[in-house]
């Protein structure tokens, strides 16, 4: 085991999904299982799931590693998704990129077909009855950042199933929520086909196991595109984006809605408010370290987080969790259809799976519409500014009014927790920028700007 840890850990700071960038992971073996084999032609392959902890983060960080043993002779894998060898005359393969692996998941996530190993234990469960293909082939999606998505396509209904690589206890939200919301008839999210639970070692305790998701299905939709590059082309040929908008803003309002219908609700409690404006405060100090820009605004920005706190604050409920442009996709005959639900991938489960303020999904996307006209100035300096700023003016409004109608929200009485909750999310915007792309930090400053002299101003 120890040489197949050194291969993993050889390995893994190549993939994107890899959190601790620079740095060698340092592996403890926590679980593994195997899965049988799918057809008689994957008969010839060991397909075994690793979970292993990266110990030299804080906290360590689970990882969920499916790994095809082929003898190496029988190895027909491009070298980018060749792990290593551990062992003379055996190599291993990254599972997504193994049709033996692709096509048990597929038999797991689908059928609840159960594969035992000798420390822990992997259940599909398959969700609303739908016409799938038996164990197709799959092709695996570029440019994930956190998880491993694969593309299933045949004559049934095409499925996409997404790996999770980072585990967590507890059920995923992009499970949970999209699957309920299915179940209740709601058109704006893709149909449930199943997911996958695993059971593990108690990482926090050292006691006992947990139980979290490894992975999940659904309908794919297809030659689709998402609200990002629908809006970025509108914008960039200066057409009217209000109508799509006003869609958008409804078919959120829609899902906010039946999310409240379906999982409990509550007041927001002086705790709740007491968490979130300290929450605020803190990303602001990191801001003003790390973007001194920022700091000559400091007490503009305080006096908007002060008004927000004084203000009422709507009832919590789950929302989506990490709302933008790119999260929505726009399918012809059926509208606007929310995805990944998972939030903010970096939180703890247990932070995600709670009850927020709808108005931060609202605020997301009211930064996402402020990135498409940010991104064309970058783009083309030559560009007037003021025809970008006013696509995007029109776009948040009718974005705004479409929600307002669907909702029954008064979006004027919410208007200081919005400004708060948007500026918030444009101050965190700028510490990202200024780590991974300083060439946009001027995009969420320049939103920063708006909003502390217009705070009221959110459309």
């Amino acid at each position: 085991m120890d040489s197949t840890l050194a291969c993993l850990a050889a390995w893994m700071p190549r993939q994107r999904w890899y959190a601790a960038k620079g740095r060698p992971p340092s592996l403890r073996l926590v679980s593994w299982w195997d899965l049988p084999p799918a057809t008689e032609a994957d008969a010839g392959a060991r397909i075994r799931t690793y979970l292993v902890a990266d110990e030299g983060a804080l906290p360590a960080v689970l990882y969920q590693l499916p790994v095809v043993s082929r003898a190496t002779e029988d190895v027909d894998a491009s070298p980018d998704h060749i792990i290593g060898s551990p062992e003379p005359g055996t190599t291993f393969i990254d599972g997504p990129h193994d049709p033996a692996y692709t096509r048990a998941l597929f038999d797991l996530v689908t059928s609840g077909g159960r594969g035992v190993g000798p420390q822990t234990v992997a259940t599909g469960h398959p969700g609303p009855r739908v016409r799938t293909p038996d164990a197709p082939s799959a092709t695996v999606m570029s440019g994930e950042q956190s998880n491993t998505s694969l593309i299933y396509r045949s004559s049934g209904m095409p499925v996409i199933c997404k790996v999770y690589r980072q585990l967590h206890a507890g059920l995923n939200p992009d499970i949970e929520l999209p699957t309920a919301l299915a179940a209740s008839g709601s058109v704006h999210v893709p149909r449930a086909i199943g997911w996958v639970e695993g059971t593990w070692p108690d990482l926090a305790t050292a006691r006992g196991t947990v139980t979290g998701s490894l992975a999940s299905a659904q309908e794919f939709l297809p030659e689709v595109e998402d609200a990002w590059r629908v809006a970025l082309r509108a914008a960039a040929r200066g057409d009217d984006f209000r109508s799509s908008a006003r869609a958008l803003g409804a078919a959120t309002a829609e899902v906010h809605v039946s999310l409240a219908d379906l999982f409990p609700t509550r007041e927001t409690s002086a705790d709740d408010r007491a968490a979130t404006v300290a929450s605020w405060r803190r990303r602001l100090t990191i801001a003003i370290a790390e973007v001194p820009e920022i700091a000559e605004r400091r007490d503009a920005i305080e006096s908007v987080y002060e008004r927000a706190a004084a203000a009422p604050w709507p009832d919590q409920q789950r929302i989506h969790g990490d709302y933008h442009l790119g999260q929505v996709m726009h399918v012809p005959g059926r509208g606007w259809v929310l995805l990944d639900f998972e939030g903010e991938p970096l939180r703890p489960m247990v932070e995600r799976t709670q009850a927020d303020l709808a108005l931060r999904d609202v605020a997301g996307m009211l930064r996402s519409f402020d990135y498409v006209a940010g991104s064309i100035r970058l783009d083309d300096p030559d560009r007037s500014p003021e025809a970008v700023r006013d696509w995007a003016r029109a776009a948040r409004a009718a974005f705004l009014d479409g929600y307002a109608m669907a909702s029954g929200a008064d979006l004027d009485a919410d208007g200081a927790v919005l400004a708060a909750l948007e500026l918030d999310k444009a101050v965190y915007e700028a510490i990202y920028e200024a780590r991974n792309r300083p060439t946009w930090v001027t995009i969420p400053l320049r939103a920063i700007a708006r909003l502390v002299e217009k705070p009221a101003t959110v459309g």
